[in-house]
């Protein structure tokens, strides 16, 4: 079954990242395609730890992505790496802060039930944080093998996997010596995606709370 997002309904956007590049692994393909789509959408991009040398990465990278200027959309903090869970009162206060400035009608954060401590925490987070909009909880690619079996499915173009591969491999030269940080790690998981959704590529989200509106007045 295929629902189609309302453009008119869905222009703010918020996308959440432990590290910094885990919004582009993670949702990376679905931000090209939808801004292909729709120019005009509102992306928010707030990620939790990072230093300087990856947040210069991080801004570079969402230039890219986004086709703008990241200054005013993309926020960056600096918590310590693997420490999230146990700077866990700053870290809620920044999502107030979040709350309070920007009313996201989707929300792109991490598995629930990813094994990297960070990761966990930002979900949990998000849930706690935000009550209202569609919630898309993306995939990370690692040693820990804990992909689990998604259920929803936003088909890509060869260009869009090309585009976010290429950018990731190009802005992240902190990465590059992780054995999974590869092209064909990226391609080979946008690939096993789009066979799951009858297409040849695709990004793949935990949709785990939906509302239908059935008819005009619901």
């Amino acid at each position: 079954m295929t629902l189609a997002l309302d453009p008119a309904a869905h222009r703010r956007v918020l996308c959440l990242g432990a590290h910094c590049d885990d919004i582009e692994i993670g949702c990376g393909g679905t931000l090209l395609r939808w801004l292909e789509e729709c120019p005009e959408l509102d992306v928010r991009w707030s990620v939790f730890s990072s230093d300087a040398r990856r947040a210069a990465e991080l801004f570079a990278s969402a230039r890219r992505f986004l086709g703008r200027e990241p200054d005013k959309c993309v926020s960056v903090c600096e918590f310590r790496d693997g420490f999230l869970p146990w700077h866990g009162a700053e870290v809620k206060d920044e999502f107030e802060r979040l709350k309070a400035e920007f009313a996201p009608d989707v929300v792109f954060t991490h598995f629930r039930h990813d094994l990297h401590q960070d990761h966990r925490l930002v979900s949990e987070l998000t849930w706690n944080t935000f009550r209202g909009p569609l919630i898309l909880e993306y995939e990370i690619p690692k040693w820990d093998g804990d992909l689990g079996s998604p259920n929803a499915f936003v088909p890509l173009s060869e260009q869009h996997v090309q585009k976010k591969t290429e950018i990731l491999v190009e802005e992240y030269a902190s990465q590059r010596g992780r054995a999974w940080f590869e092209p064909e790690t990226f391609r080979s998981l946008a690939r096993l995606r789009g066979m799951e959704s009858a297409t040849r590529y695709a990004e793949a989200f935990h949709a785990r709370k939906l509302t239908l509106k059935l008819g005009a007045s619901s």
